[in-house]
């Protein structure tokens, strides 16, 4: 036990260090929210790595592997196409050039259009922070065989990932996101043949698990499994395709053309990670099957104590570590901005200097990460049943649904109208709250499993928010040549 605590702790206070370092170049608002707009292509693929991959995939991607098996896998292709997709947009994010989605949002739809797709980003980051805390606390649970508490392990991680953003701002994100992304990639590719044969070999799910864990779409997912599926394939692309910390990694590129080359290598260190990550959660779950006091969240994480030789356990632990850190540091960092820029500076305080600027976002930080800390926190003290996989759910639909249609149209089509484009960001956000928040209050008799008449929220939720745009577009005049020219020049 003592071993995993000081390996890893000492690999922290390294970072640490190396933040405290980086932390003395931050001056400007490019250094804290774009790290001066100076990442290579190196850099830049790690970076992304680590900013997707995080406890979505080690803990919630996990859990739902434990749960449902390869069906799992309709998660992280989300992404994967994801990721394709904005490939062909990277650089175009990147000529643009500025800090947030707002300045796009904006640029497109008007300033009531950033301040509620700040507000919907706000809410979504910092859920997923939360969970980020959580998924800390799984792992100092797991190193230390129960000595600290996962209550306890996740008030230590949200203290440090608020410490650790709040000092260096995106310079410090970028360049420990280098090793940190080194880690990730390894210690998944290295663990996996280890699990296979601890497991019992190739077969040993299809002997130990229930049959439908080796279906393509399990019939557990409720009354209409395929849609149920898809939901998760569809929440996990749309927030890729529009999620800020990516756009502020392109912004960060030195270049319109490494950000471009930096996407098609991330593609495949995306695929490779989170493929190997569910193969470890469906192994290390025949293992365990039998025991059903089992907290499926932590499957990985046990597979990396008890599945694995000591040094493989440290570098696959070490790699769980590094992303709570980087994605919780990631989306802290970005809701940050958004206030800083969507709201402080383009509503109160537009000549604010840069000093300000940076000191401000720095204690943002600090009031997110602890807003953060309570979502987790108050289900914890309340003892309500607290899932990883649902949290993402949600942030993923709320996000995706919201932010990503108006998004994706103000960089590809000319049509999108301001009226559009705000009628969806509003009504794509209150349709998903509606489906996942009043409806099971008001109406428990509708709920079939975890959904209103067993319809995944993201389905009216997109429909509504790809609707509103198009037809409400369609019904108001086209937008100026002139609002159009700095998303499409040769217009």
């Amino acid at each position: 036990m003592y071993l995993y605590i000081f390996i890893i702790l000492g690999y922290l206070l390294a970072l640490t260090a190396f933040n405290f370092y980086q932390a003395r170049k931050v001056k400007t608002q490019d250094d804290m929210m774009v790290a001066g707009r100076s990442l290579g292509v190196t850099k830049m693929v790690f970076t992304l790595v680590c900013t997707w991959i995080g406890s979505g995939t080690f803990i919630a991607g996990a859990e739902y592997a434990y749960r449902a098996g390869w069906s799992s896998m309709w998660m992280p292709a989300g992404a994967w196409v994801g990721i394709a997709i904005i490939y062909f947009l990277a650089g175009k994010i990147r000529t643009f050039g500025q800090y947030t989605i707002g300045d796009i949002l904006e640029e497109r739809y008007g300033k009531f259009a950033r301040l509620f797709g700040a507000i919907v980003l706000i809410i979504a980051f910092t859920t997923i922070v939360s969970y980020q805390f959580r998924a800390g606390g799984y792992i100092l649970n797991v190193i230390t065989d129960g000595a600290i508490s996962v209550e306890a392990g996740q008030a230590l991680a949200a203290g440090f990932v608020i410490l650790f953003t709040a000092i260096g701002g995106m310079i410090a994100v970028a360049h420990t996101d280098l090793p940190n992304g080194i880690i990730i990639v390894l210690a998944c590719i290295v663990s996996v043949p280890f699990v296979v044969v601890t497991a019992g070999g190739l077969t040993a799910p299809a002997e130990i698990l229930p049959a439908s864990h080796m279906l393509l779409v399990s019939p557990d997912f409720g009354q209409y499994p395929f849609l149920k599926a898809f939901s998760y394939f569809l929440a996990t692309m749309f927030l890729l395709l529009g999620i800020q910390s990516m756009y502020q990694k392109f912004y960060s590129a030195r270049t319109p053309g490494d950000a471009k080359k930096a996407v098609a290598l991330w593609i495949v260190g995306t695929i490779v990670v989170e493929t190997v990550v569910v193969m470890i959660a469906i192994y290390a779950s025949s293992y365990f099957w039998a025991d059903t006091s089992f907290d499926p969240a932590a499957v990985v994480l046990h597979a990396a104590r008890e599945m694995v030789p000591v040094p493989v356990g440290m570098l696959l632990l070490s790699a769980a570590v590094v992303v709570v850190i980087s994605t919780g540091m990631n989306y802290l960092l970005s809701p940050s901005t958004n206030i800083m820029r969507d709201i402080y500076q383009r509503f109160i305080n537009p000549d604010a200097p840069q000093s300000r600027m940076v000191a401000l976002q720095k204690v943002l930080i600090v009031v997110l990460g602890f807003a953060a800390f309570l979502m987790i926190f108050v289900p914890t003290v309340l003892k309500s049943e607290i899932s990883v996989l649902k949290y993402a759910y949600f942030a993923y639909t709320l996000y995706g649904v919201a932010i990503t249609p108006a998004l994706l149209a103000a960089l590809t089509w000319k049509r999108a109208t301001r009226q559009g484009g705000l009628a969806s960001i509003v009504s794509g956000a209150l349709t998903a709250v509606v489906f996942d928040f009043i409806i099971p209050y008001v109406a428990p008799s509708v709920m079939i499993g975890d959904d209103p008449w067993g319809i995944p929220s993201i389905y009216p939720a997109l429909l509504m928010s790809i609707g509103m745009l198009v037809i409400v577009s369609l019904l108001t005049p086209k937008p100026d040549k002139s609002v159009l020219a700095k998303l499409f020049p040769q217009t």
